[in-house]
This record gives structure tokens, C-alpha cells and sequence, in this order.
């Protein structure tokens, strides 16, 4: 093995200049490259350190004889282009040493690049960032994986960083990167995670407190590319963040009640007192003999879905498709943002009424409110019967037309509109009938969903 005189460092952010610090004494030549540029002042370079001002300067050195090293301490994403840039400068004199804090990425990227055999590469990843070692280089591991090196090159380099009081711990690309997903890559989501969470000190921060602060702020020290290119170029870390994610759901539930009530099974249902979604509520209950219960009227599938979630109810109804009028949208949209188990689908026929304030006179009504999959059960007869009438969708709790009708006996929508939906309501409301059986078809069934919780 020819001397070793040469190190360069391509890329000098902060681990450039963390690497800096741990090799700085010890070699004759070091050559620092920054692809936006480097003031040597800036960094108190010794002067044995020479500033390449573009990438041919890196791969001249003063010492033809030895053997060159180059450091790429690269973003992760951009280090296959530098590479491909690159490889017309190599030859035999060179030995590349990624530290990237993914192995099997730059391993690709190198096997891709060097097929000659000429150019010796190790791969490394120091186990540390500029926060970490700012106290010294002592006990901190170094990761390496032989590669395409000689047995002079690496063992070289292996007894330099033990030298340095490294620790060193020799993983193939595969072995590091499925130890990394579920320590580094933890560590870094957590710590981001907290970060998005905001926690913030207190007076009666915990050692373990104090302890998940540290691995935050030492997190988001790092850029953001770093936690992405992270997340992104190591495969393990999206097994590992599906596992984290099903402990989180796991964990949540099990601190929630088994029943919300005692002795009670609780119901959150999408719509109001004398809904579609009350009437199949009582159908569910008597097929299945449930005794004592209670229910809450949530009026959207978005509150049902995120009462059940947060424990405030036991189950959850909601309608989610229409023989006739296709799925209930807004059921399609909560459904993706929650998780949870299907205990039962049923439906039960639909009629639907138009109806209005008694002292209104049938001539005067100027507008239909109703939920949105109701005008679509109705479309051919209001189109044909009612042509002048404006369709209107509530919105909020008036999505549902039970409290579309509470609204409209309670005097809080305008008295020219009608309501579309159960015959049920104009009792409840003390609402006249216009006109029954609205929808276009006799075979008017609505599907519904009984659901539970992931983990009971």
C-alpha cells in the first residue's frame, strides 16, 4: 500500500467540518471542497489545507506518490449524481469513503459506477453528528463495510478511527441499514415528531422529559433533507414506521375505556332525532337483542368516526351507499381519515317526504334542504314535480336533514323551504306533509356501517 498523504473532503457542512476536526492533525495534505464555496478564514483552515475552488483542484494533489482519499460527506439524494460526475477523475490512486447514514444506497450507486475494479471504495457511517461528538471523538461508534478495498486500504482506515478512539463496527450494507431503520431512523422520526408536536419545557420536566427534548432539538438540528433522504433511501424505514405507527394505535386504544358507560352500550350515529340513520339504528338493535344502550346524534360520518376513535362512543353508524344514489360521499371522505373495524353492513328501504312549516303555504315554498345523497334518490321527481325549487345542501350538522327539520320548526332557516326526508319528522316537528314517496325508485335501499374500535 502506497503512503497515505492525500485527504480530501468533498462537502463541508456540518458533518464536513465535524470530520475535519477528527482528521485535521494527522495527514500532510487536505483538500476541502464546497460546491457553493468555502472562505478558508471562515473555518480556521491550518495551513497544510488546501481550498478547491472547483471539482478538477480536489483530484490534484501534491503527493503523486501516496495513495488519495476522498471523504464525500454529500447530501443522501445527491450523491449518485456527484458520483456520476465525478468517475471520469478517478483512478487507482483513490480510495472513496462515503459516510452517508444509508448503506445500500451508495453501495448501488458505487457498484453502478466502478465496474473496472480500479478505484478502491469502503462504505462508513459515523454513528454521530456535530452535536454528539462536539465533546470529543472518544467511544463513538463508526460503522464500516469493506466494499471494494484492499485489504492495505481498509485495514489502514480501520486502525486510524481506532486510533482516534472510535469505536468500530464492521455491517454489511444490508446488516446497517436494518439496524439503522430501528435505531437512527427512530430516533430521528421521534425527535421530528416531537418537534411537529411542539413540546416545550416546563417547570417539572422529568429526567425522561429533558432526556426526549434533547433527542428533539438534536434532530431538528440536522436539516430536513437529512430526515427525508433518511426516511427515503434506507428500506427498512418504512417497515419501521409501520410498526411505530401500529404500537401507537395499539397503545392509544388500550388507555381507552372498554365501555363508555358501564353497564351501557353507547351508539354514535350520523344523523339526528328521527333520521334515516335512528331508524336503522332500531332496526340493528332489535335484530341483535342489545339491552341497555344510549345514543349520540353526531349529524356527520366525520364526527361519528372521530368520536369512536377518541372513546366517546362505543360504535358507530353511518350510511354509506344508496341503491340508487351511488355511495354517500361524505362517508368516502371520513372513512379515509380514521381507522377502525367493519362489525356489520345492512340496509333498510328509504322513503322520502317533503314537508314544511304548517302555517306555510305549499305555493309559497322556495327551496328543498336535505342531505346531498337525498336529492340524488329524488332527482327524476323533483326534476319533474318541483322544477322551481332550489336545492340546497346544509352544511356542518345541517348536512343531515333530521336537523335540517329541527332547524326549520325552530325557526333558524328561512320558513319558504322545504324539507326532504323521513315521514317520521313531521311528527316530531309538527311539519306538514307536501307530498310522500319522493324517490324515484320503490327499491330505495340505503347501506349502513356498524363500526368499532381497532383494539377492544
Amino acid at each position: 500500500m502506497r503512503e497515505q498523504k492525500t485527504v480530501s473532503i468533498i462537502g463541508f457542512g456540518r458533518f464536513g467540518q465535524t470530520l475535519y476536526r477528527l482528521i485535521k492533525d494527522d495527514f500532510e495534505e487536505i483538500i476541502v471542497y464546497r460546491r457553493s464555496g468555502i472562505r478558508k478564514r471562515e473555518f480556521s483552515l491550518g495551513s497544510h489545507v488546501k481550498v478547491a475552488r472547483d471539482v478538477k483542484e480536489v483530484f490534484k494533489s501534491r503527493f503523486e506518490g501516496g495513495f488519495h482519499t476522498l471523504f464525500y460527506c454529500t447530501p443522501i439524494s445527491t450523491f449518485g449524481q456527484v458520483i456520476k460526475e465525478h468517475m471520469k477523475y478517478f483512478d487507482d490512486r483513490h480510495v472513496i469513503m462515503d459516510v452517508l447514514s444509508v448503506k445500500k444506497w451508495p453501495e448501488e450507486v458505487l457498484s453502478k459506477h466502478l465496474k473496472d475494479g480500479r478505484v478502491q471504495a469502503i462504505l462508513n457511517h459515523p454513528m454521530f453528528g456535530p452535536d454528539s461528538s462536539k465533546d470529543g471523538f472518544r467511544g463513538l461508534p463508526w460503522v464500516m463495510d469493506r466494499f471494494r478495498s484492499k485489504d492495505q486500504a481498509y485495514r489502514f482506515w480501520k486502525s486510524y478511527f481506532e486510533s482516534k478512539g472510535l469505536r468500530v463496527v464492521e455491517l454489511t450494507a444490508k446488516e446497517h441499514d436494518r439496524l439503522a431503520a430501528f435505531s437512527q431512523g427512530v430516533a430521528h422520526f421521534v425527535g421530528r415528531l416531537l418537534a411537529e408536536f411542539g413540546m416545550e419545557p416546563t417547570v417539572i420536566d422529568t429526567v425522561g422529559a429533558r432526556k426526549l427534548r434533547e433527542v428533539m432539538e438534536q434532530t431538528v438540528n440536522d436539516s430536513w433533507q437529512l430526515f427525508l433522504d433518511l426516511q427515503r433511501f434506507n428500506p427498512y424505514t418504512k417497515q419501521m414506521r409501520i410498526k411505530l405507527g401500529e404500537a401507537y394505535d395499539k397503545l392509544f386504544h388500550q388507555l381507552l375505556p372498554e365501555q363508555v358507560k358501564p353497564g351501557e352500550v353507547v351508539f354514535g350515529i350520523q344523523g339526528g332525532r328521527g333520521s334515516f340513520n335512528e331508524e336503522a339504528l332500531m332496526d340493528y338493535i332489535r335484530r341483535h337483542g342489545v339491552g341497555s344502550w344510549g345514543v349520540k346524534y353526531l349529524y356527520t360520518t366525520e364526527r361519528v368516526l372521530k368520536a369512536l376513535w377518541e372513546g366517546e362512543v362505543d360504535y358507530g353508524l353511518f350510511a354509506i351507499q344508496n341503491a340508487n344514489g351511488g355511495v354517500v360521499e361524505e362517508s368516502i371522505t371520513a372513512m379515509a381519515k380514521y381507522k377502525f373495524r367493519i362489525k356489520e353492513r345492512f340496509g333498510i328501504q328509504i322513503r322520502h317526504f317533503l314537508m314544511k312549516r304548517p302555517e306555510v303555504e305549499a305555493s309559497k315554498i322556495k327551496a328543498v334542504m336535505a342531505h346531498p345523497q337525498v336529492f340524488k334518490q329524488c332527482r327524476k321527481n323533483l326534476s319533474l314535480k318541483y322544477p322551481r325549487l332550489k336545492q340546497i345542501a346544509g352544511r356542518g350538522e345541517l348536512i343531515d336533514t333530521a336537523k335540517a327539520a329541527e332547524a326549520l320548526a325552530g325557526g333558524k332557516i328561512d320558513a319558504d323551504t322545504a324539507i326532504l326526508g323521513p315521514k317520521v319528522l313531521s311528527d316530531l316537528y309538527d311539519l306538514g306533509i307536501i307530498e310522500g314517496n319522493l324517490q324515484d325508485s320503490d327499491d330505495n335501499v340505503t347501506d349502513f356501517l356498524m363500526v368499532e374500535r381497532l383494539f377492544r
